[in-house]
């Protein structure tokens, strides 16, 4: 079987990205870590415009009720373009709302009106960036809760190896909603938020290989350009497979979460699993290829290498990916 996406949706790619381009995200992730968050929300709406904060809201509260496909196709992009804020967690908080039958936000979140956060104890335990989101939300078991992030001030957030990143506890709150229906939407909302997680990295992989390949083609050592050495276009040509090869798992995971496959949790951790290590591999080698160079704060570069980094232990490590895909191999279940 062969599968390739349709023309509406690599369409749809080409709009983000042609948006993207031109937002000057590094400079919008710079703010995110100043705690400028006025041009990431400026951001997010021109996102909105597009579809990107309704792909996971239903269509009677304004959304698109999109597949899972399509959240792969955006948030690659977002990926791509280093794009900050809880765009992943905007995304799952509005399944588990609709899902729980809680629709208070969900035609605001569907404009881009509103950020949320989400936090799914125990792979989601933190709240992402509850300082800019609006409504943060909780589940404990079987009960959605909309909660208080401890000292919300700016200076009591954890910090990320990702500037752009802050975590906050969550504790307390009013109980929205309690019952398997809960249980249920926050295991689908936190496979939905590992595939676009996984998304992300193969996006932002794929920007480390761009900014690799044209800084080897500029850079000149010994009279000649970095990249025509062999050493470095092996190394270059290695990042390009593991991307290539995590491309299909990323993108077989979302038809299974598609489809409520019984493998879907199995296909979901491959897919994490394999694009955090195709991105690892992009990031060290786009390291190595731009030198000193890269680790300066001037140099672009390392927003796309901190990201990676942050995004490979969230919405589950790779520990807990892989013990999930060993456990569905062996024929056993693993409790989120």
């Amino acid at each position: 079987m062969r599968f390739a996406l349709s023309a509406e949706r690599l369409a749809f790619a080409a709009s983000l990205h042609d948006l993207l381009a031109a937002a000057d995200t590094p400079a919008v992730a710079r703010g995110f870590a100043a705690g400028d968050y006025e041009p990431g929300r400026t951001l997010w709406k021109r996102l909105a415009e597009l579809g990107v904060a309704a792909l996971t809201v239903p269509e009677r509260w304004g959304g698109l009720d999109a597949g899972p496909v399509d959240v792969v196709v955006a948030f690659e992009e977002l990926g791509h373009h280093a794009v900050p804020g809880p765009v992943v967690e905007s995304a799952a908080a509005a399944i588990v709302l609709a899902e729980s039958g809680v629709t208070t936000w969900l035609t605001d979140l569907a404009r881009g009106e509103v950020m949320a956060s989400v936090a799914l104890p125990p792979h989601v335990p933190y709240a992402l960036d509850a300082s800019v989101a609006a409504p943060v939300l909780a589940v404990e078991h079987d009960a959605l809760s909309r909660v208080d992030a401890t000292g919300g001030a700016r200076s009591a957030a954890m910090s990320s190896v990702d500037p752009a990143r802050r975590l906050f506890t969550v504790t307390g709150g009013e109980v929205l909603a309690r019952g398997e229906e809960v249980r249920r939407a926050a295991a689908h909302a936190f496979e939905l938020g590992a595939l676009a997680t996984a998304a992300q990295m193969l996006g932002a992989g794929r920007a480390l290989l761009e900014m690799a390949t044209g800084h080897a083609k500029a850079r000149v050592q010994f009279g000649r350009p970095v990249g025509s050495f062999q050493a470095v276009k092996h190394r270059l040509a290695d990042v390009y497979v593991a991307l290539e090869l995590a491309r299909p798992l990323l993108f077989g995971a979302a038809i299974a979460v598609a489809d409520r496959s019984e493998a879907a949790a199995r296909d979901v951790s491959a897919a994490k699993v394999a694009c955090a290590e195709a991105a690892y591999r992009a990031a060290r080698a786009a390291l190595q290829v731009h030198g000193a160079v890269g680790y300066t704060r001037e140099c672009d570069l390392g927003l796309w290498l901190t990201k990676v980094r942050a995004l490979m232990s969230a919405w589950g490590t790779g520990t807990v990916h892989r013990a999930r895909v060993r456990a569905a191999l062996a024929g056993r279940e693993v409790r989120r």
